[in-house]
């Protein structure tokens, strides 16, 4: 070899180079001077500065101080679920598959699996194939599942001609397959339980060799979701027994108590009914939540309450009743169903960037807003807190500090292509290969964490990054900042503003793990 001479011994193989020694038995690489000391120097300066859970993010530069108007979605923005919801929701459709679509009574001894999937997956129509989609369009090999078996990775890449999927195979704006799309992608949280279910009658379909049209399965099954809520069963339910299905939390009614006490005016616009709101914002906020609100508005059919200017207002009466009022200003206290945002903007003059609005759903909260209107717009996402606290972890934390190390051997030393080296490098690529699997099984077992596949930001982050100018795990963490607080977004270095490994001291990796970490 030119630069590294490498010794071996009955127990272990030697890099003189680099200082890298592996023993036997299997163990990792770890490095004598170099590598080794490293490592032991490096993961306890990351475990004293660690994440925060609590933090709230940011995509944009943006000032509190700014933002006269708040407004807010319900349904995991103002009120958070217990997992019991998802149970019910997962049973209440599969057994509407059974009753209302003849689906095989035998389907109900699959039960709602909670660890079983993750938000931002598609999902292949036609071919009936669930899978993580990177930023970039590439299927994240290994996290492809047909039914609830994961497909091998040389059937993807045979059917999907490679692992990238067409810009043209993708789902619409709003996430949605439509004509000449084969591909949906799920950003809600209320779509886990129909992804399992999915996936649940798919697999009964496999194992039994039932044919079937993977279509019609589709359809069914997001019709029979649809219906949990059309037809109320989910707000029945709730509304029988909030406190089993409501997760309590005063901290709701600080944050709106905390900017009512700064002057700032606020808004609730919401897809889900009047009194089943009205009842979930008594049980986490209080009698007088109207109080605090200077309009509400509810089944507002959003995304099409941003878009479609036909739709006038209608007011809610104590009773639950629509009244046919021509609607000439948005009262406070008072309740209003439908209506559309161009009427909102008209009636309440609340235009531009002094309003920063709040929701869970990328797409059909914030998207519109961002993109066409200039609002600030803040995402609400609930997996953000304990994705931090599994990336806090000293276990997490040093497996990605060897990938990472890892990583640059391989850029480094794939100059040498003389046998012996050539031998390291592949036992290298399969120790890489090996730990990216376990830092995806820190998260998710099937499928990972839902901001990154292996290396790249997830699709779903690509859609954060772009339509959210902030984002943090629940409204909570608006009472650890001060209401003129301005959110100033790192500035993460560019691939080519980062030097090549080779170049670098091994102790500047650390910058590098936090990026990670960060993302």
């Amino acid at each position: 070899m030119d630069a590294a001479v490498w010794s071996h011994s009955e127990n272990s193989t030697v890099c003189g180079a680099w200082g890298l020694r592996k023993a036997g038995d299997g163990q990792r690489w770890c490095g004598g001077a170099g590598a080794c000391s490293f490592l032991i120097e490096l993961v306890p300066s990351i475990m004293s500065n660690l994440l925060n859970p609590d933090a709230i993010f940011s995509n944009n530069e943006m000032s509190l101080s700014d933002i006269e108007i708040y407004g807010f979605d319900y349904d995991y923005t103002l009120v958070f679920y217990s997992k019991h919801l998802h149970t019910l929701i997962f049973n209440a459709a599969r057994d509407l598959l059974i009753n209302e679509h003849r689906y095989p009574v035998e389907i109900r001894k699959y039960e709602y699996d909670p660890n079983f999937a993750i938000r931002g997956l598609h999902y292949d129509v036609q071919r009936a194939v669930l899978m993580k989609i990177d930023a970039f369009h590439y299927i994240q090999l290994g996290t492809v599942y047909r039914g609830l078996s994961v497909v091998p990775d040389e059937e993807v890449i045979e059917m999907y001609e490679g692992s990238h999927v067409p810009l043209e195979q993708m789902s619409d704006f709003y996430g949605k397959s439509s004509h000449g799309h084969t591909m949906k992608q799920f950003m809600d949280i209320f779509s886990l339980p129909e992804m399992t279910l999915l996936s649940c009658v798919n697999e009964h379909f496999l194992k039994n060799n039932i044919d079937y049209e993977p279509v019609h399965l589709y359809k069914d099954v997001k019709d029979s979701i649809r219906d949990v809520h059309i037809k109320g069963i989910m707000y029945r339910a709730i509304e029988a027994d909030i406190e089993k299905y409501i997760c309590y939390a005063e901290q709701t009614r600080a944050v709106l108590a905390k900017l009512a006490d700064h002057g700032k005016k606020m808004f609730l616009i919401t897809n889900s009914p009047s009194s089943f709101v009205d009842k979930g914002m008594r049980y986490i906020v209080g009698k007088d939540w109207r109080d605090l609100f200077d309009v509400v508005i509810v089944q507002a059919e959003k995304p099409n309450f941003f878009n479609d200017k036909r739709r006038p207002f209608r007011k809610v009466n104590e009773k639950g009743v629509l009244l046919w009022d021509k609607i000439h200003k948005l009262q406070k206290g008072q309740i209003y169903k439908q209506g559309n945002l161009y009427e909102f903007l008209k009636l309440t003059g609340w235009r531009g960037s002094r309003v920063l609005y709040f929701g869970d759903h990328i797409y059909s909260d914030l998207a519109d807003l961002t993109l066409k209107h200039g609002w600030r717009t803040g995402a609400i996402i609930p997996e953000l807190r304990s994705e931090l606290k599994i990336m806090n972890t000293e276990q997490y934390i040093q497996t990605m500090t060897w990938l990472q190390t890892l990583t640059g051997l391989l850029e480094q030393m794939q100059v040498h292509r003389d046998a012996e080296s050539q031998l390291v490098l592949e036992e290298w690529k399969k120790e890489r290969k090996e730990m990216r699997e376990m830092t995806k099984s820190f998260f998710n077992a099937q499928f990972g964490s839902l901001f990154r596949t292996d290396q790249n930001p997830t699709y779903f982050l690509r859609r954060l990054s772009r339509f959210a100018d902030i984002y943090m795990a629940s409204l909570s963490c608006l009472l650890n900042y001060d209401v003129s607080h301005t959110f100033y977004p790192r500035r993460t270095p560019l691939q080519h503003e980062l030097p090549a490994w080779s170049d670098r001291a091994t102790t500047s990796r650390a910058p590098l793990l936090q990026e990670a970490q960060a993302k």
